[in-house]
């Protein structure tokens, strides 16, 4: 570094990087210099390098590693290189749902009743953020849980197009401005802007109707921005939970759900956006504004911890004021580090508790049912959550004046890996087949628009034409259509004919051995993220509900199994869907 330039320390102070490799021979002002800036995003919970599900550590078949103990080691490393206060850390949300460490402390123990602080807050506290922003799984679990994280966290929790319902006010913090002190130079200040996801107002209507809205990210941007301007940041960052292609998994109603480069593409003065949600690894992307034409920087870090994205910003004097003359970024793969002891002591007890909570044996399981070919078969551990959602439904609609309506059941295959062991079934075992913390409606829906349903569901499967090779490496999956939006349904029979186009597959669809009629009434029982338009589901958005008692589907498999002891195929295994192609069996 230049002597010229000398750094301060304080809370707030960040101090400089080296010069970019050839600055000194260019033309550029004497005065530059470097900003280092880090960013994580979707941690869902990882804390350690662990697998709660398979009670080992974490590993795929790209020899991936997850989890803050290794985003702090790398943090670490990067602060060394650069000087102890050389850089900045945020994240791009969704931090507080997606394994038992997040559920144990919101549901089984949670951190509203005992006051202990949340271990995402702890291990995020301990690594030293600067600033996170809300992720659309931060609403989770209610508000009191998310303002009660908000308040542990050291490092200020965002979200700009997070607004109150009531007085359309800023219900977190918009923003953060970092302030840089340069000795005897005027400060460098770097504002960050959060924002969160549109996608929650369908997502977690249960919990935010009424109370939340949530605007355009890009208009919410062109709000904030110059504000954050005019109070002199030099460089202007956004945090967005957005993915970058354009794209909803909803309908026109909300805001644009991926709209992380069209806040780049249209709000002018912004340098470079910190994304997540879609759990790609970006590492460095380049969006042309169309107001300015300057080159707009965004990158994405993957998830899980997988992959920390680091930002390199130089900065020029130039006319008295500090300005943006480069910058360039990557990602930086976390399976080549070690986990920091540090957390890793951190979290120990309550990484503990939650493991002895997942282990405990809840029932005897009568023989081995995998999930394995649950994408193209009628499985028994499919049917099983259709057994439990079928009876909760039923008995929650008795006495009213739906009682007589037959009752049927979706579920998707959210796990290829998912097994019920012969002999003992633990908790974990359960959560290993349900892996969201989705909770159980029941709808009203006619005939004709459980045929729409399903002809939209069986989108899943490729087409193939009678006595041709069946590969299951092309036979799911057709058009991009991930698992967990295959959804399966019990209490009525029909075949799949992947022999016909998109929309003409469903076949013999019948109940209790009749057709059924265009408006013979069912009640359905579905999850939240499905009956709330996640995946593009016909009909099932705007289907009266006849039952919501925000029973959490994962916990209620886990109550029956404890209940009954006993996990048996006979007492509810029923094939009643199959593949076809001309009406012949596929399998």
């Amino acid at each position: 570094m230049s002597s010229a330039i000398r750094l301060t320390a304080g809370a707030t102070t960040v101090a400089l990087g080296l010069l970019l490799p050839g600055a000194a021979a260019s033309a550029a002002p004497a005065k530059t210099v470097k900003i280092t800036v880090m960013a994580s995003s979707d941690i869902h919970g990882n804390a350690l390098n662990w697998d709660y599900y398979k009670n080992a550590e974490y590993d795929d078949s790209a020899h991936n590693d997850v989890g803050l103990a290794k985003i702090s080691t790398m943090v670490s490393q990067i602060r060394a290189d650069r000087g102890a206060g050389h850089t900045l850390l945020f994240d791009s949300g969704d931090t507080l749902q997606g394994t038992p460490l997040d559920y144990y402390y919101a549901k089984i123990e949670p951190i509203t009743s005992t006051g202990e602080t949340h271990p995402m807050a702890k291990a995020m506290n301990a690594i030293g953020y600067d600033a996170v922003t809300l992720g659309n799984h931060e609403f989770n679990y209610g508000l009191p849980l998310l303002g009660a994280w908000v308040k542990q966290m050291k490092a200020p929790v965002l979200g700009a197009n997070a607004v109150s319902a009531g007085t359309g006010l800023p219900a977190y913090r918009p923003f953060v401005i970092k302030t840089m002190n340069v000795k005897g130079e005027k400060p460098i200040k770097v504002g960050v802007l959060g924002l969160t996801n549109p996608g929650v107002a369908i997502w977690d209507k249960a919990n935010v109707d009424g109370k939340l809205k949530f605007l355009d990210l890009v208009t919410t941007a062109k709000k904030w921005v110059p504000v954050i301007r005019g109070l002199g940041a030099d460089v202007v960052l956004v945090t967005a939970h957005a993915g970058d292609n354009g794209l909803s998994s909803y309908g026109s109603d909300l805001p644009v759900e991926n709209a992380a480069a069209m806040v780049a593409e249209e709000v002018p003065g912004v340098d470079a956006v910190l994304f997540g949600h879609a759990h790609n690894d970006v590492p460095q992307r380049f969006v042309t504004n169309k107001a300015t034409g300057r080159q707009v920087l965004l990158t994405e870090p993957g998830k899980w911890g997988q992959r920390l994205s680091v930002v390199d910003f130089t900065l020029a004097k130039e006319r008295g004021k500090w300005t943006v003359t480069g910058k360039s970024s990557t990602t930086l793969n976390t399976n080549g580090v070690a986990e920091d002891p540090k957390i890793v002591a951190l979290m120990k007890k309550q990484h503990d508790k939650t493991v002895g909570y997942v282990n405990q044996v809840i029932a005897q399981s009568k023989e081995q049912l995998a999930a394995a070919e649950s994408p193209y078969k009628d499985t028994p551990i499919l049917d099983y959550i259709q057994k439990v959602q079928t009876e909760l439904v039923s008995k929650g609609v008795a006495g009213t004046a739906d009682a007589s309506l037959p009752v049927l059941s979706i579920a998707a295959p959210f796990s290829r890996s998912a097994v019920f062991p012969a002999g003992p079934v633990s908790v974990r075992d359960m959560a290993g087949l349900y892996v969201y913390d989705n909770t159980l409606l029941g709808i009203k829906m006619t005939g004709a628009q459980i045929k729409d349903f399903l002809e939209y569901s069986a989108k899943y499967f490729a087409q193939v034409a009678p006595g041709a090779p069946i590969d299951l490496a092309t036979l799911t999956n057709a058009g991009g259509t991930p698992d967990y939006n295959y959804d399966q349904l019990s209490g009525v029979t029909y075949d799949i004919d992947i022999a016909k186009p998109v929309g003409q597959r469903i076949a013999g669809l019948s109940y209790q051995g009749k057709p059924v009629a265009a408006d013979q009434q069912f009640i359905v029982a579905i999850n939240n993220y499905r009956q709330s338009g996640g995946g593009g589901f016909p009909h099932v958005s705007t289907a009266p509900v006849v039952y919501n008692a925000q029973v959490e589907i994962r916990q209620a498999l886990i109550e029956y199994a404890a209940g009954t002891g006993t996990i048996d195929p006979a007492t509810f295994a029923e094939a009643n869907w199959k593949l076809v192609r001309d009406g012949v069996p596929v399998f």
